[in-house]
């Protein structure tokens, strides 16, 4: 499904079809090392289940570049073991599948530098290709006059529906407006946490403020267009 015009929805990834480009965000890897140290036991397949997301992903696409939305990583301090040995197969498994792979650097990424250098990658604050500015999220850019489009992570994105007793969370995008830029917004490819409850209208990153978004959600590979949020409260 397209989200805007020559964009698609592919699982939990955007392709932009003009330049062949997926662009992912907040994939959070180490995140069961950063659980353990505060004491909650999770199995450690967050990689594994990654790789699955990958392997449809790229089944129904073929990237010529891939592009990161920032917070590779999880952990805002130190770089642990798991994050080092999963970052570094990670980097090697897009690589395999893209000719370049760029990072920006999110608010989690203060000490991404020498992993991506490891693998002589681009770590970048932000990045404009064309019309289309690709920001983490976590500040309000300065925008060129020639942007027509942001795309962005950070936000974690998810609604939770409710039907009786049963209350269920669904990771989804966002469509709307930044400074009259059209603005979309990516789910999280932290596959342990589902994300924010964007229905509760409390939003993180400064971008989003109150507005009545356009939803869509992912489940299951598949993608549904909710419409806007004040018709799901």
């Amino acid at each position: 499904m397209e989200i805007t015009k020559g964009i698609e929805i592919v699982d939990l990834s955007l392709f932009i079809k003009k330049c062949k480009t997926l662009v992912i965000s907040d994939v959070h890897l180490g995140i069961e090392s950063e659980l353990h140290y505060k004491g909650v036991l999770v199995p450690k397949y967050h990689f594994k289940e990654l790789m699955k997301r990958f392997e449809y992903i790229f089944s129904k696409v073929k990237p010529e570049k891939i592009i990161i939305l920032g917070d590779l990583k999880h952990e805002f301090g130190r770089i642990s073991e798991q994050e080092w040995r999963e970052l570094l197969r990670f980097f090697d498994y897009l690589s395999a599948n893209s000719n370049k792979v760029i990072l920006l650097k999110g608010n989690h990424d203060p000490f991404l530098g020498p992993i991506a250098r490891k693998r002589n990658l681009e770590l970048v604050a932000e990045l404009q290709i064309g019309n289309t500015l690709f920001i983490h999220g976590d500040y309000e850019p300065k925008l060129k006059k020639n942007i027509n489009l942001i795309i962005m992570g950070h936000e974690h994105p998810a609604i939770t529906l409710r039907e009786k007793t049963k209350i269920e969370k669904f990771k989804c995008f966002l469509r709307g407006k930044y400074k009259n830029k059209e603005l979309i917004v990516v789910p999280s490819l932290n596959l342990l946490v589902e994300g924010n409850n964007v229905l509760d209208g409390e939003f993180i990153s400064p971008l989003l403020k109150k507005q009545n978004f356009e939803v869509f959600v992912v489940e299951k590979n598949k993608v549904y267009a909710f419409g806007k949020m004040n018709k799901l409260n």
